[in-house]
């Protein structure tokens, strides 16, 4: 099994402050990670007290500016 190699922050809308980050590897379909990344956001949200819909993920890139 391949190390993961995407990455992504999840995002408190309302402040824009990064809250998590997650890795989940690229050989899964984009329907298995589109799950997991909901999954992800639920748990987050619950443990930051925040409504759902207030956070939201990107995934991180390397050839982003800075």
């Amino acid at each position: 099994m391949k190390p993961a190699d995407k990455h992504y922050k999840f995002i408190n809308c309302r402040t824009g402050y990064v809250i998590y980050y997650h890795s989940i590897s690229s050989e899964r379909s984009a329907e298995e990670i589109r799950a997991e990344l909901q999954e992800v956001r639920c748990k987050v949200a619950i443990q930051n007290g925040l409504y759902f819909e207030s956070v939201y993920w990107e995934e991180m890139r390397e050839d982003a500016e800075v």
